[in-house]
């Protein structure tokens, strides 16, 4: 491996997708990286790793793992099927699921008045309850005996 060269990524007839690291790297610091991208270390070899689950999308992954060492700052060599700036994939056919259309029609709605309100109120509410006119009779206050008497006291 290269000197300058931090990682490198490959395929293997036994353990399919692995990974290397180069000695002037810590150890613990190139096993934290790995991992994380879903590689294992390989028993019985040290240094080498392999990806956890090789059938279930395998190239992708070790695609995904190369880009993102890369985007940490670091120099990875990958064999040309692997590596993302020399192999493009090609583009997935786009599965319509409506969720495009569904935001369209949310964002239309959004954009749209209410219907709820089809036109804003013209005045302005009262900031208090008007007071009820003052009624043009005096009203009669019956008093009771008890109440009366209690009066004149």
């Amino acid at each position: 491996m290269d000197p300058g060269t931090h990682f490198a990524f490959g395929t293997h007839e036994q353990h399919s997708f692995v990974a290397a690291f180069n000695s002037s790297l810590p150890a613990h610091l190139a096993q934290w990286y790995l991992v994380r991208e879903q590689f294992e270390p390989v028993p019985d070899q040290p240094g080498l790793f392999r990806l956890t689950e090789p059938e279930r999308d395998g190239p992708r992954r070790t695609r995904q793992a190369v880009h993102d060492l890369r985007r940490h700052g670091y120099t990875v060599h990958a064999d040309v099927a692997l590596d993302p700036a020399a192999s493009a994939s090609p583009p997935r056919p786009a599965r319509s699921d409506g969720l495009a259309e569904r935001r369209s029609r949310v964002a239309q709605a959004a954009a749209g008045r209410s219907p709820q309100r089809a036109q804003p109120p013209t005045t302005t509410l009262p900031s208090a309850r008007p007071i009820p006119p003052k009624p043009a009779y005096a009203p009669t206050v019956h008093l009771t005996a008890s109440a009366a008497a209690g009066r004149s006291r």
